[in-house]
């Protein structure tokens, strides 16, 4: 039961608190004035839910901010649940238990994420949520009709609803879950659940016919591996037997390759040291008249170098000599007599020092000019000498230097040095040519030729009538058996490995599926508890809607009666899956599409107050008619007030109902019972709410 609701500046309300009793609340005033807002107010607060665009459309027009209170009771706990809105658009909310005079906090906010929702808290204690609340609970201006209007299938999930048989489908998805997770962890247990039975009966199936077809085939491919084994060892043997003798063969070509090769070396070599002994005669000869010059050339070009040291240094002092006259000529032409007088003391003298004479230094230069040119041409004569002297001692230097390198002394031995390249040409010429091999004649070269022959006729004699093509073929024989034998193991292995897979899965497919025979026992009672008991089509649901509809039908009857209409009776009946609404008068069955406007509103009316009484023991016992009398004439607007003041009856019985209803009809309701009506009135500074009596 709700006790009271408090707007603050939400829609037309500035500072509003209504409020309430059991029974039944009416709230009267015309159009705009603040009735429906009541509506939006208690929807928000509990569920965050309303009938306008946006949550900012709540603010009351000129305020920041705006908030709906509600207090309501349920099985003897008082609860308070608050809902705020700013212009920002920023919501908070808070859902509180009220203990004595404190104030316990259930729930604040929507945040899911943390595993906090005050709507989720607010449908656990009054056992709705919004849509089954504004289904069951609320109706709309309008809409008081809408019950009838309703396609039979969604009449039928309305009465679900409405009796908690859609609970049912909240066990339902639990055993739906237990099931699921009782089968998952089988799978992690055995790798397999009950729905795969079929399956691994098909795959045991497999594995025994495949065990079956394998034997046969194994007992095969093992004749043929034994027999095949015998071949290859006989074939072994004739190989071992020949291996050594190939081996043979290889070493008695290698052995003639070597004693060519050893020919062609050896001629090699003479012819070589051939070579070298006629270049070293070549270089030699000439070279020891030249060698025996040198110490003499040597001796010459010692007294030359001497004498054009002495030329040159003559020269020099005679260049000296002449730049000193030169001097003194200078001197001379500045010094010369004038009346006989010196021109230095200026005393009378006959004639000056023939050092001072001009005519006498000339003469002594021009002397001294011929002898410079007479040392220069001796001079050069001397270093034209010491250049003959320096290339004949260079021609005697390079012979000895030659004869030093061939370690020559002497001319007898370099004629003793000619002696033996003339004997090796006749001997090399006794060699015969590689190219047309002998191998006697070869082995004839040396001693080391002669042995690398002597190994030749034995390797020849040990391997005489040898066939290495036939020994080759023996070889590839082989190679191919043993391809062939390697192939039958590995089938063999595949075979073998097939049946140790088949047994060993066998025997767990067998245990599985033993297992498994159980599970699908338990299961198969889980989908029979599932289908029975918590299906909403089940006979459990069917009996309580049965039930359900009777009790309805039952009770919307009576209040029908009361409308004074030409329905005398209604039935509420299933059919499959919808459930219609059948309408009796007292002779005949109406149909719904035939009735008036007024017969419809008291039909509907009739099957939400019936509706009402069977919530008689939800937890919230509470509903709202929003302009119930819309469509009414004024004979059924009396009749329909008549019935809401029977309502008080509900409401003080052992369950007791609360019932609001707004309406803008106030005349209606001046000779009623109706003991707390509400009058709303549009005022300045927003709705006025006064309580009547």
């Amino acid at each position: 039961m709700i006790t009271s609701i408090e707007l603050g500046d939400f829609l037309a309300h500035s500072n509003t608190k209504l409020d309430f009793d059991n029974g039944v609340t009416v709230f009267v005033g015309h159009n705009g004035a603040g009735k429906s807002s009541v509506i939006d107010a208690i929807t928000f607060a509990l569920f965050g839910q309303h009938t306008r665009k946006s949550n900012k459309g709540l603010i009351k027009r000129g305020s920041n901010q705006g908030y709906a209170k509600v207090n309501f009771s349920v099985n003897g706990k008082y609860f308070e649940a608050v809902r705020k809105i700013d212009s920002k658009g920023t919501l908070s909310a808070k859902f509180t238990e009220i203990v004595g005079d404190e104030k316990v906090e259930i729930a604040a906010g929507e945040r899911k994420q943390f595993g906090e929702s005050m709507t989720q808290e607010v449908e656990k204690a009054i056992g709705l949520d919004f849509e089954k609340l504004k289904v069951a609970s609320i109706v709309q201006q309008g809409e008081l009709n809408a019950i009838i209007n309703a396609k039979p299938k969604e009449f039928k999930e309305l009465l679900n609803a409405i009796i908690g048989i859609d609970k049912l489908d909240v066990a339902s998805e639990s055993m739906k879950v237990v099931s699921k997770e009782f089968r998952e962890t089988i799978r992690e247990k055995i790798g397999y659940d009950d729905t795969h039975i079929e399956i691994l009966s098909r795959e045991l199936e497999r594995y025994q016919k495949e065990i079956a077809e394998s034997e046969p085939q194994k007992i095969h491919l093992e004749t043929n591996q034994k027999e095949l084994q015998n071949k290859v060892e006989e074939l072994r043997k004739k190989v071992e037997i020949d291996t050594p003798k190939i081996d043979k063969l290889n070493q008695l070509e290698s052995r003639k390759k070597e004693l060519v090769e050893y020919a062609k070396r050896a001629i090699h070599e003479i012819q070589q040291e051939i070579s070298e002994n006629e270049r070293k005669i070549r270089d030699c000869e000439g070279c020891f008249e030249p060698a025996s010059l040198k110490e003499d050339l040597e001796s010459k070009i010692q007294k030359i170098e001497q004498a054009v040291e002495e030329t040159l240094k003559k020269i020099q002092d005679m260049k000296s000599q002449t730049a000193s006259l030169r001097e003194k000529q200078l001197l001379a032409v500045k010094l010369q007599l004038k009346d006989n007088k010196c021109p230095v003391c200026d005393s009378n003298v006959e004639k000056l020092n023939p050092l001072f004479q001009e005519e006498h230094l000339k003469q002594e230069l021009e002397l001294l000019q011929e002898q410079i040119i007479l040392k220069e041409k001796e001079h050069q004569t001397y270093n034209q000498k010491r250049k003959e002297f320096s290339e004949k001692l260079q021609s005697a230097r390079d012979a000895d230097a030659t004869l030093r390198a061939y370690s020559i002394s002497s001319k007898e031995q370099l004629e003793k040095i000619q002696e033996d390249v003339q004997t090796k040409k006749e001997n090399i010429q006794k060699i015969p040519s590689t190219s047309n091999v002998n191998l006697v004649e070869i082995s004839q070269i040396d001693s080391h030729a002669k042995t690398i022959f002597e190994n030749i006729l034995k390797l020849e004699s040990e391997t005489h009538g040898f066939n290495e093509q036939e020994f080759l073929n023996l070889k590839k024989n082989v190679n191919e058996k043993q391809v062939e034998l390697s192939s039958i193991d590995q089938q063999i292995g595949a075979i073998l490995e097939k049946i140790s897979k088949g047994i060993e899965q066998i025997k767990i497919i067998e245990n599985a599926i033993s297992e498994l025979s159980i599970v699908k026992e338990y299961v198969t009672n889980l989908d029979e508890i599932q289908n029975n008991v918590f299906s909403r089509d089940g006979p459990v649901a069917t009996s309580l809607r049965s039930w359900a509809l009777n009790a309805i039908s039952a009770k919307a009857s009576e209040y029908l009666a009361l409308l004074n209409t030409k329905i005398q009776r209604i039935q509420l009946a299933e059919k499959a899956r919808d459930v219609s609404i059948i309408c009796n008068s007292k002779s005949e069955e109406l149909d719904l599409e035939s009735l008036s406007g007024g017969e419809k509103v008291s039909v509907a009316l009739a099957l939400r107050l019936g509706m009402a009484n069977l919530l008689g023991a939800s937890n919230l016992n509470l509903m709202i008619l929003d302009e119930p009398t819309t469509h009414l004439d004024a004979d059924r607007k009396k009749s329909l007030v008549s019935v809401l003041s029977q309502l008080s009856n509900i409401s003080n019985s052992d369950t007791p109902m609360q019932f609001i209803i707004i309406t803008h009809d106030a005349e209606i309701f001046e000779d009623s019972t109706v003991e707390q009506i509400y009058k709303f009135e549009s005022a300045e500074q927003g709705s006025k709410v006064t309580l009547l009596n």
